[in-house]
Formats: C-alpha cells, structure tokens, sequence
C-alpha cells in the first residue's frame, strides 16, 4: 500500500497511464463555472462539484428556507479566518450524530455527499419513514467542509493539495494533515514530522484551529454525540478504529451500500485494512467516548482516484446515504436497547 496519503494518488506507482489527459479532467470540474453551476437560478445542482463559495452561499439558504428542519451555525474559525460552519437537525436533547466532510481539499465526493445528504434529509422527510424516524429521534451534526482554507485552495491553485493552510515558521511548506493532528497517539507511526510532507502532524496536537475547533465541540457534547462519520476518498473501504467492538455495524452498512448498485467496500479497522495512522479523528473520537466512529473512503479504487467524475456524484453519494443510514438505525437501535435495559440514563 502506498503510504503517501488518503488512497493515495502516488508517483511511487505511476507507471501505467490511469488518465490520458489529466489537465482535461482538472478542468471538466472546475471550468465554465457560471454555465453549470445550477440547471437553472433556483435550482442547485447536487450532481456537479461546488466552490466553497457555493457552498457556504447553499448552506446559508438551507437554513434560510428549511428553518424547521435545518439550522446554521459556526464552531469557529479556519487559519485564514473564514467561519467553520455546520448544519444541524435540531431535536432538542437527543443523541446526536456529526457528520464531516473535506477534511481533505482535494476529496471533492467528501463535500458533495454532506450536501447530499442534507438534500435528501429534507426531501425524503414525508415519505421515506426511516428517514423520518431518524431525523425526529437523531439530532445530524453535519460539517460538510471541515478544511476550508485548503478545499477553497483546491480550486484556485493546487487541485490536488491535501493539507490545512497554516504557515511553518521554520520552512516555506505550508500546512498540516488534519487527519493526523488530533490529540490521540499523535505524530506516531503513519504520521510526518516534517512540514513538508503530505502527512504533517503539525507542530503539536490540535494546532491546526480547524481541529482544535471541532475537537472542542465534539468534547462539550461527547455525551450526547454517539456516532462520528468522516468522509474521505478513495479506497472504497468503511473503516473504523482500533480494538473496536461494532464490526457488525461495518458489515450492515456495507451491505446496504452494495444493495445500490453493486459496489463492492472492505471493511475493517483503518490500521490493517488501508494504512496505520496516528492522530487520525476516529481514533481521537472512539478515545472519547463516540462508541460509533467510522471513516468512509468513497469511489473509487483509484482509475479516476480525486477526480472522480461528475457523473459519478449521484451513484456514489446514493450508495453511501444507505450506509450512513445503516450505521444511524443501528446506532439508534442500540440506545433503545440500552434504554430498555437501563431505564435511567
């Protein structure tokens, strides 16, 4: 397995041609924006990949017509200063489930599928019971760019860069792996301590203010937050952390993803079955008390690797809603169970 990144796109490997013209493909997802940004001015197009700016601009009017269903708020603020915001099914007092997305730029299925989800949170609402049912008794956290200052990046620059944005005092490389700077066996084994490095752990745990934020929320209502998904790409693979007790949970989900159209995902803990990491977010979760922490890595297995096509959005995002669905039914199945039996909690 190459160690460079998340599924990684690695020169170590590149000696069979994947993609012809790779230029073309960048630009077929991030050229002619204003002609196919949406179908039509009131119409946002789920099926074509989104700018920050769109999507914070699709965030806000969310929450603007579906105050009922949706409300808007920030953790805090990125390196470059723009507002860390996330969604949220209000239902009061409930377990909670948080949802994140883009914790690396160039994962561009990662944002796309939180909005995905939100869209078909609402719309199946009416008619889709079990959606209904985990929307009144869930409350969704759901994150849909975790890393805005290198998602936004991403687009303007370097479409392939992975990283955070912050600035290293020692050397002109810039950013950490925020997935490698939590608090939990941090800069250990599958982590870098050089900057310069795609899996830079940082300088300390929880430098990097994207991290400190969510990792604060997550601490404030680590009773309440029972499960905690973190979208990735590419692998094809539900991954959850060390020593981990809910492999029953992986097989549903992965059973229902394939029930879609046939798409075949590995399953098992991230460490045997991608890579070894240290200071990775599931791992920091499931230390804290989230009994359910998974890391899913979309389509595909690595022909069209970060440039997964646009026409794949639909697909990929419709297989993977089943599986987030899977984990949350068995999730609020359990705490029926631990209810039943102790009354009290």
């Amino acid at each position: 397995m190459c160690p460079c990144s998340c599924a990684c796109l690695c020169l170590c490997s590149i000696r069979r041609v994947s993609i012809s013209n790779l230029q073309r493909e960048i630009e077929k997802q991030t050229g002619y924006r204003s002609s196919r940004r949406r179908r039509s001015e009131s119409q946002y197009d789920y099926e074509v990949y989104h700018s920050l700016e769109e999507i914070q601009s699709w965030m806000f009017e969310m929450n603007r017509t579906h105050s009922h269903l949706v409300d808007m708020f920030s953790v805090g603020k990125s390196y470059e200063g723009r507002r860390l915001y996330v969604l949220q099914r209000p239902t009061g007092l409930k377990k909670a489930v948080w949802i994140d997305c883009g914790v690396h730029a160039r994962e561009w299925i990662g944002p796309a599928f939180c909005q995905w989800f939100v869209k078909e949170a609402i719309s199946s609402y009416q008619h889709d019971s079990v959606m209904r049912r985990l929307l009144n008794q869930l409350n969704f956290y759901v994150m849909p760019v975790f890393n805005v200052d290198g998602y936004d990046f991403s687009w303007t620059t370097d479409r392939f860069w992975r990283k955070t944005r912050s600035k290293n005092h020692k050397f002109h490389c810039r950013g950490v792996d925020a997935n490698r700077n939590w608090k939990v066996k941090w800069c250990d084994e599958g982590a870098s301590s050089h900057p310069c490095d795609d899996t830079y752990c940082g300088p300390f745990p929880e430098s990097e203010p994207e991290v400190k934020a969510v990792a604060k929320f997550l601490r404030r209502h680590r009773k309440r937050v029972k499960a905690y998904i973190s979208i990735h790409a590419y692998a094809q693979m539900l991954l959850y952390p060390y020593s981990y007790k809910y492999e029953s949970a992986a097989h549903n989900a992965v059973t229902a993803l394939y029930s879609a159209y046939g798409v075949r995902y590995r399953y098992g803990p991230a460490s045997t079955t991608l890579y070894v990491s240290s200071g990775s977010s599931i791992d920091w979760a499931y230390r804290n008390g989230i009994p359910y922490a998974f890391a899913f890595e979309l389509r595909d297995t690595g022909h069209f690797g970060f440039l997964l096509p646009e026409s794949l959005i639909n697909p990929t995002c419709t297989e993977t809603m089943r599986a987030v669905k899977a984990i949350a039914s068995g999730l609020l199945k359990k705490c029926e169970t631990d209810k039943d039996r102790f009354p009290y909690i």
